[in-house]
């Protein structure tokens, strides 16, 4: 079967290769996918991911700490030494950042809902585990009992008494905090605000994890209901007055702010790097245990196949999880802590989902492209959703198409389904495309478990989390060992992915003009996605770390062919506007 696969023309440039014999030259894409398809099993990220989800995690508390040394403690058995202990010539270390929180951690531990006088109980944290607001405090250990009022509407909530009393209202929290905590003295809220992508008419138990504003001063707290959930309580509010009892128990606390970085030291361009992130917040087990795991099995492999000599590292491979965004912000600015530039970035995020389950499909979420200003035939925003950008917000470089053909490859290999979609952000990619450095979003969308507590082990699939690391790590391995030859390849596919791009717009603008569309509109976005591909092909001009006359000049052929065809598709437009 696998003979017969065909491969895209980059992945098949050199001899074959005996897995069990020392990397003499740089190995193909080929090869690298043989090394991963073997090692990545997937058996340690589903294992990661089942102990990671357990915990309801959030910067600081028990389960986010837990998985930090969870973490440390397997890159040590897989080899890696800690940074302070490690020689100069050591090839795999890591460490743990440490910072002082400015504000306290928080976790949940106990909570019931309860209707006063039928003792129906609305919501158990057993059982919904998303039930707290986070920054919730806890009640009195027998739990407060007060009236609802039943706020419909901001009109209603301007004129309404709540004063001692507990909220209810279907609305998001901005807003409803500020008239109802802040000004009106409620003791608390309850919100229902679940969105139609969840289909809470189906998952009637889901909540979605919602937060309180941090506050030193107002001590409140906050329930956040499902659709079940809150049904029952407008049915028992049509009858009249409903009281309710409600049980909170959280843990506020000083805690500190922990990162946990790894590193495969370069053997020859130590200094330059590819850096994958994950990060460990949020509760779920797609989002974000899946990534954690996935991340894990990933540089435990790499640890064995250095060791084995069977994989070299050229470049430095750098794995980082902590807090999303803010983490990988911090490792990007903070140069003095680096010992390499980084040349690319990927972030691994709800990367294990059994999508049978929960709907979506895998997704590579692009650097910002002309699809992301112009969204049409193909492109398409996910529910997650995006805003429009313009072309001074572009990112040309060769790590899309890059990116989307080793994945493709690997869908194709596994009868795996691979999508991509517009930039839309909210990630630990975007810190990397805010520092100008080339970075994408590996990803699933829309799940209907999205941040609520259904997303649970149950979701994940572990031969999603086996074709991700196992088209991750291709990746890597192809970029930080990338020779003139790699390069050469490289440009092909990206000529021919501009080519196809190109001549699908123009099928769509010379159907956009037909319906009366301006000519000079359509020239435009072909004008755009060619200044963009021809951008992206110089971009390769890093794949070699020294200087290389051969790869400048398979670049400057390549764009002196893009910008030919381009002409050529734009004077036919203009014909067939005449």
């Amino acid at each position: 079967m696998k003979l017969k696969h065909i491969l895209p023309s980059f992945l098949i440039f050199i001899t074959l290769f005996n897995c069990s014999d020392k990397p003499k030259s740089t190995l193909t894409t080929a090869q690298y996918f043989d090394l991963a398809r073997q090692n990545f099993t997937g058996n340690l990220a589903y294992e990661i991911t089942a102990f990671v989800e357990k915990y309801w995690r959030v910067v600081g508390n028990t389960g986010y700490n837990a998985t930090i040394y969870k973490i440390a403690s397997t890159l040590e058995e897989a080899g890696y030494v800690l940074e302070s202990n490690a020689a100069p010539n050591e090839v795999l270390t890591y460490r743990i950042e440490k910072r002082e929180m400015k504000r306290d951690t928080w976790e949940p531990v106990a909570a019931s809902l309860t209707i006063v006088g039928n003792n129906q109980k609305l919501l158990d944290h057993a059982t919904n585990r998303n039930m707290m607001y986070l920054n919730s405090v806890s009640t009195p250990p027998e739990g407060v009992v007060a009236e609802v009022v039943h706020i419909k509407d901001r009109k209603d909530l301007m004129t309404a008494d709540v004063k001692g009393k507990i909220v209810f209202a279907e609305m998001s929290l901005g807003f409803l905090y500020r008239k109802a905590i802040v000004e009106g003295e409620a003791i608390g809220l309850i919100t229902y605000d679940n969105p139609s992508y969840l289909q809470p008419e189906k998952n009637t138990t889901s909540i979605q994890f919602r937060s309180l504003p941090y506050s030193e001063k107002i001590k409140t707290w906050g329930i956040a209901l499902s659709y079940e959930a809150k049904e029952k309580l407008k049915a028992n509010l049509l009858k009249g007055k409903v009281t309710l009892k409600v049980h909170i128990q959280t843990k506020i606390y000083p805690s500190e702010d922990l990162t946990i970085i790894a590193n495969i030291k370069g053997s020859e361009v130590p200094k330059e790097s590819f850096v994958f992130s994950a990060h460990i917040q949020e509760p779920g087990a797609n989002d974000n245990a899946s990534g954690v795991g996935v991340q894990l099995e990933m540089a435990t492999v790499s640890a064995k196949l250095i060791k084995a000599e069977k994989l070299n590292a050229k470049r430095t491979l750098t794995f980082l999880w902590g807090d999303e965004i803010v983490s990988t912000r911090r490792y990007i600015m903070e140069e003095e802590k680096r010992s390499a530039d980084i040349n690319w970035g990927i972030s691994l995020d709800m990367v294990g989902e059994n999508t049978s389950l929960t709907g979506g499909s895998f997704l590579i979420e692009k650097m910002p492209d002309p699809s992301a200003v112009w969204t049409r035939g193909n492109d398409k925003h996910t529910e997650w959703g995006g805003s429009v950008l313009s072309l001074e917000d572009m990112k040309p470089h060769y790590l899309n198409d890059f990116i989307i053909e080793i994945f493709k490859n690997q869908g194709k290999f596994a009868n795996w389904e691979v999508k991509t979609n517009p930039f839309e952000g909210g990630s630990d990619h975007t810190p990397f495309l805010k520092a100008n450095i080339p970075g994408v979003l590996l990803w699933h969308f829309t799940d209907q478990f999205y941040h609520t507590d259904n997303d649970r082990i149950e979701m994940v699939s572990q031969e999603t989390l086996k074709n991700v690391g196992v088209g991750a790590l291709v990746s890597a391995y192809t970029l930080i060992n990338a020779d003139d030859t790699t390069g050469k390849q490289i440009i092909q596919t990206i000529l021919d992915k501009a080519e196809k791009r190109l001549r699908d717009e123009f099928e769509i603008s010379k159907t956009a003009v037909t319906n009366g569309k301006l000519n000079t509109d359509e020239i435009q976005i072909l004008t755009a996605w060619n200044n963009w591909y021809i951008d992206a092909l110089g971009s390769t001009d890093d794949l070699v770390p020294a200087s290389s006359n051969l790869l400048k000049n398979e670049i400057n052929k390549a764009q002196e062919t893009l910008r030919k065809i381009t002409d050529t598709l734009i004077q036919k437009l203009e014909k067939h506007t005449k």
